[in-house]
């Protein structure tokens, strides 16, 4: 605080900012939130430090710099130049940005779902539902260490997975009986596989379609815990294109776990030297093109995007791309198609409940979109035609999956 201090009492001391009554300081071109979880990173920095210049020079207390020369490149550096030129902070033209547009009256019969925490998309471009059937979760359901209380009861009996038509919203197949206790995320990578997370079981799972055995299990069954073979109450997985895969192990211990296609862990996010505090981050989604990870840090009321580390270890660690504005709230899901991020928040104080468009690059909210109730999760089809959305409530008319294409 004592830096924000001396760079605002600077500032004012140079006529640039101009105090004001809420908790923001506005001089031109800036705009910066000073109340609970500021938060200022470097460009905020550089952008202080150039206009106090700026000043100086209008005052005739200092020269412009003249540009020097640039220094060759050694490899690494050009290749860590490049990766950082990949998400520069040039935001997207507006005709390049698709507008999520509702579908009407889709799906076009009801169904009876039970809470809809998961929604993905196949490869053929069929919406899948991952839901809790008659199973809720509230304070009941797990104790103060985690341990989920009705084990007893036996997995969900019902199909927790069904696969619908893309067109009418009916169901065309439905598996995952027995299977499963709390549902929680569903992905489908581009090989059609299913990776599943479920929070009382502290597991997640890589399936083979309609699969009744799992390819591959993170975590100890039903044993909640912070070390790299356990997991605790995880909420959502990623899948590269490479076979790589990122856990969002989410509720209680709120970290990223980056494994190898065998299972084999790589990374965890944050760690040592990374400046990144996560507080249950709900979501996740890839953008392979800029090399970014892009997190739903739900308690924490933003999207952050450090680097993925896919196509170099150059960047990891350093500050992530950070969206944190006054209308974002509670994020509750992600997701992304080419060099966009698409979000939705959940129930935060008087703020609308609705969708955003997010440019990663520049960091900011550049559209909105929808009106929801409690909206849970959210995936883009692969060929980025069509967005779902899915909403848990209470009772088969507030569980639902809404469409949208992508205009």
């Amino acid at each position: 605080m004592s830096r924000l201090l001396f760079v605002t009492l600077l500032a004012i001391s140079l006529g640039c900012v101009a105090p004001s009554s809420s908790n923001h300081l506005t001089p031109a071109g800036l705009a910066v939130d000073l109340g609970p979880g500021v938060n200022l990173n470097e460009r905020f920095f550089d952008q202080v430090r150039a206009l106090i210049k700026r000043r100086l020079q209008e005052k005739g207390l200092a020269k412009p710099e003249q540009p020097e020369l640039p220094l060759p490149l050694a490899d690494d550096d050009a290749v860590a130049l490049q990766n950082q030129r990949s998400y520069d902070n040039v935001p997207l033209p507006a005709a390049s940005v698709p507008t999520p547009v509702l579908v009407e009256n889709w799906p076009t019969e009801q169904h009876s779902f039970g809470q809809v925490t998961a929604v993905a998309v196949d490869p053929q471009g069929s919406p899948v539902v991952f839901h809790r059937a008659e199973r809720y979760w509230d304070v009941n359901t797990f104790n103060e260490s985690n341990i989920y209380y009705l084990i007893e009861y036996g997995p969900i009996k019902e199909n927790t997975i069904y696969v619908l038509d893309a067109k009418t919203g009916a169901i065309k197949s439905g598996w995952g009986s027995n299977m499963f206790y709390m549902p929680h995320g569903l992905t489908i990578d581009l090989h059609g596989n299913y990776w599943i997370t479920d929070v009382a079981m502290h597991q997640a799972f890589k399936f083979k379609p309609f699969g009744n055995k799992p390819l591959l299990t993170i975590g100890k069954r039903f044993r909640p815990g912070s070390s790299v073979k356990h997991l605790c109450k995880p909420t959502s997985i990623a899948v590269a294109s490479t076979g790589e895969f990122f856990i969002a192990d989410g509720y209680c211990n709120s970290r990223i776990l980056k494994f190898n296609a065998a299972g084999k862990l790589l990374r965890t996010i944050p760690q040592p030297p990374e400046f990144l505090s996560l507080q249950v981050p709900h979501a996740i989604t890839l953008l392979e093109h800029l090399d970014l990870l892009c997190i739903a840090d739900r308690e924490n009321m933003r999207v952050v995007c450090p680097k993925a580390g896919l196509i170099s270890s150059h960047g990891e660690g350093e500050p992530a791309a950070t969206i944190q504005e006054p209308d974002l709230g509670r994020v509750f899901g992600v997701a992304s198609f080419g060099d966009i991020v698409f979000a939705v928040n959940g129930p935060t104080s008087m703020l609308p409940v609705r969708g955003f468009t997010i440019d990663p690059r520049s960091e900011t909210i550049i559209g909105h979109w929808g009106e929801f109730k409690n909206p849970h999760s959210m995936a883009v089809s692969v060929n980025g035609s069509a967005l779902y959305v899915t909403e848990i409530g209470t009772n088969h008319q507030t569980n639902r999956v809404w469409k949208y294409v992508l205009a």
